[in-house]
């Protein structure tokens, strides 16, 4: 009787022996994560698990944890690129922003200065009509 493994949600396709699971947890879950194979792949190598030699085990342990480390580092490497982009972004934004604002406060001060000077003329307009309607 054979059950699938408790990770392998993604690769359902795939069968495992429970005695292959309990006897090469580790080797197994590396078979299942590997982005290198697929599901039919994946299938064969727990398969003849059971009949590979120590030598081929540890070979393929290898390979497999070597894929994993490689990976990783690319995905650090991409990560990164991908971080320096997103902030690259982020800033590009925040500078929008702050030119949208900044114009909005010009705009808002310009309108301001308008009335001042308008309420300005009116007072003078008015000091000056009041001096003229005083008699001398």
């Amino acid at each position: 009787m054979t059950t699938p493994p408790p990770s392998s949600g993604a690769h359902s396709a795939v069968t495992v022996p429970p005695e292959t699971m309990e006897k090469f947890h580790d080797l197994v879950e590396l078979i299942l994560a590997s982005e290198s194979m697929n599901d039919e792949e994946r299938q064969y190598w727990i398969n003849i698990l059971p009949i590979m030699t120590p030598e081929q085990i540890q070979n393929l342990n290898q390979i497999l944890n070597q894929e994993r480390q490689q990976l990783a580092v690319i995905d650090q490497k991409y990560g990164k690129e991908i971080s320096a982009m997103q902030k690259s972004e982020i800033v590009r934004r925040t500078e929008q922003v702050r030119s949208e604002r900044k114009r909005k406060l010009q705009s808002k001060e310009l309108k301001s200065r308008e009335q001042e000077d308008r309420a300005a003329q009116e007072l003078l307009q008015n000091i000056e009509q009041q001096g003229e309607a005083q008699p001398r």
